[in-house]
């Protein structure tokens, strides 16, 4: 357990140091994930590091238990009129070991995926610790897209990380680094060539 908070720790840290340097134009970019901007996911990455299993619960329920809603009432919350003090609360929280009711793999996914859903349309370049991306990525292979995962897309295809030990599935093969199988897997789109083999297509396709 505290070797996942310490590698999400780093990530966050990592993170702050990739944003310090933005300009107000780059805030406004839009991220991978749908409907959300650079400055719109920095919001969701604190909101989710100050989330706890008690509030997380009534926030649930005032939401009528629907994430989409919870996520979008978060960030109203937590994204400031200027996005440097949003950054500032993020480095102000970003050592916390808070978590909603969920695997503490989850942990992994969300700094993980969301870095990603900032760095790529900045055009910055991270790695990431490869172990913990299997480990985020074994998760979400077996978690339905409904709580965030993607289990359903990977009905057909067979993944094979071709950076680490990851080997999942039963269909067409599709290769490629675990992050980008992650972000796949996930539902975000990634580079052209970033995944090869047969099932490639099918996958990507899903997103």
């Amino acid at each position: 357990m505290n070797e996942i908070w310490t590698i999400v720790h780093r990530e966050r840290d990592a993170l702050i140091r990739d944003l310090e340097a933005l300009n107000p134009q780059e805030w406004t970019t839009p991220s991978l994930c749908p409907g959300w901007d650079v400055h719109s996911v920095l919001a969701h990455l604190v909101n989710d590091a100050k989330s706890t299993r008690l509030g997380f619960v009534g926030r649930m329920i005032a939401a009528g238990f629907n994430f989409d809603r919870i996520n979008a009432l978060g960030i109203a919350r937590e994204r400031s009129t200027d996005p440097a003090q949003t950054l500032a609360t993020f480095q102000e929280v970003c050592s916390r070991t808070t978590s909603a009711p969920a695997p503490l793999a989850t942990r992994l996914v969300e700094i993980i995926v969301h870095g990603e859903d900032i760095r790529r349309p900045l055009g910055i370049e991270h790695q990431y610790p490869v172990a913990e991306v299997a480990t985020a990525l074994q998760y979400q292979a077996k978690t339905s897209v409904k709580l965030g995962g993607g289990k359903e897309r990977l009905v057909g295809p067979r993944l094979i990380a071709t950076d680490t030990v990851f080997d999942e599935g039963d269909g067409k093969e599709v290769r490629g680094a675990a992050t980008a199988l992650l972000l796949a897997v996930s539902g975000r789109p990634v580079n052209e060539g970033e995944l090869t083999g047969p099932g490639a297509l099918s996958l990507t396709a899903t997103n």
